[in-house]
């Protein structure tokens, strides 16, 4: 149906209401920008009951993979489970990122709290390399949050580590619900990640490309 002369109108007005708007934002936001000129290694948590904390984890991996930045991975707790972030990451990606499995399955499979925290000790000792080594400039610390919950690692260590030793352009992303105030009190950047619904709720167990 042909538009009418006053709906026509209507329209051009509003394209220009909207360009106006969207000027205003962008002037606004380039000035907030040029006053955004320093840069820092992050201290980067990922936390809560919802899923995606790894996921999202994995995925700045492959940002820092196609930038050309050396990074790494220390994967606490999981390891047992033949995750396609392991598996991609040490078959396609092997030089570009160094990835470490410290763990041989969740805490209520392994039944052995001696050997967890044997195994999340270990990971750590990996991950204090990493982040020392001057050729990486990201490493990930994926479900560590899980390994601090139990108690398997000191956390006052941890944070006083990443505040006093980490160096300064390194970044370091620590995963798993549950992290301790003392790391969300240190960290630069703290996501969340809120459950609203789950599958698993339904009967649905865990699948591959979808939660591993």
């Amino acid at each position: 149906m042909k538009k009418s002369k006053s709906e026509i109108l209507d329209e051009a007005q509003l394209n220009e209401a909207h360009n106006e708007k969207m000027r205003k934002i962008k002037e606004a936001r380039d000035k907030m920008m040029n006053t955004k000129t320093e840069e820092k290694g992050l201290i980067i948590v990922h936390t809560g009951a919802g899923k995606g904390k790894s996921s999202s984890g994995f995925g700045m991996i492959m940002r820092c993979i196609a930038h050309e930045i050396p990074c790494a991975v220390v994967q606490f707790i999981k390891g047992t489970w033949k995750t396609g972030e392991r598996k991609f990451l040490k078959e396609k990606f092997s030089k570009e990122c160094n990835f470490i499995v410290s763990g041989e399955g969740f805490t209520w499979e392994t039944q052995d709290r001696a050997k967890d925290i044997a195994a999340a000790e270990a990971g750590w000792e990996e991950a204090k390399k990493l982040i020392l080594n001057p050729d990486v400039q990201f490493v990930l610390l994926d479900e560590i949050n899980i390994a601090l919950r139990y108690d398997y690692l000191n956390i006052d260590e941890i944070v006083e580590f990443l505040l006093t030793k980490k160096p300064p352009m390194t970044h370091v992303v620590l995963t798993g619900r549950n992290a301790k105030e003392e790391l969300i009190a240190a960290a630069d950047l703290v996501t969340e990640m809120s459950l609203i619904k789950h599958p698993f709720r339904d009967g649905i167990k865990a699948q591959k490309g979808i939660e591993f």
